[in-house]
Parts: structure tokens; sequence; C-alpha cells
């Protein structure tokens, strides 16, 4: 089981315009937005996939987790290979 997040891009011109662009109208009839970096979009979907799956590891063994640390380094502390991140990947 797969789950998506729905997303489209917000882009900003060199005046700091800001254009959205959503070819599938998905967000046509919204008033508000939340900003993600793409990568953080595609991190935050592993996870809720792997949470779906019922699938971590180890969640016992990370102990704290520095404030500043990324939220991409979650599943290679959980014990997520790149091979594992592929798979679930090959998801979407």
């Amino acid at each position: 089981m797969s789950y998506k997040i729905d997303n489209a891009i917000v882009k900003k011109d060199k005046t700091g315009k800001l254009t959205l662009i959503d070819p599938d109208g998905i967000f046509f009839d919204e008033d508000a937005f939340i900003a993600i970096k793409s990568d953080d979009l595609i991190t935050i979907q592993l996870l809720i996939n792997s949470i779906l799956n019922n699938d971590f590891r180890h969640w016992k063994d990370l102990g704290e987790i520095p404030e500043n640390e990324s939220v991409k380094n979650l599943l290679p502390r959980l014990g997520y290979s790149r091979e594992d991140i592929a798979l679930l990947l090959n998801g979407f």
C-alpha cells in the first residue's frame, strides 16, 4: 500500500512573486498553502509509507534526536539501507 501526498510547485521569481504550478488543478479551490522542499516531501512520503507498512525497525535504539538533525537522517538511523529506501521509492 502506497500513500501519496497531493502536491504542487510554488515558484518564486526574481521580484518575489509566487506562482502556483498545479497542472492537475488539485489546489484550484484552496486559499492557503504550505511550502516544503521537494527532498523533504519525498522523505515525509517515505516515512508515511514505512509507518503504513508497519516496517519501522529499532525505534528504541534511536535515543534522543537532536533538534537540528535533518529528518532525512531518520530512515538510515532506523536501519534502512540505500536498497531499502530505493524499494520504498518504487512505491511512488
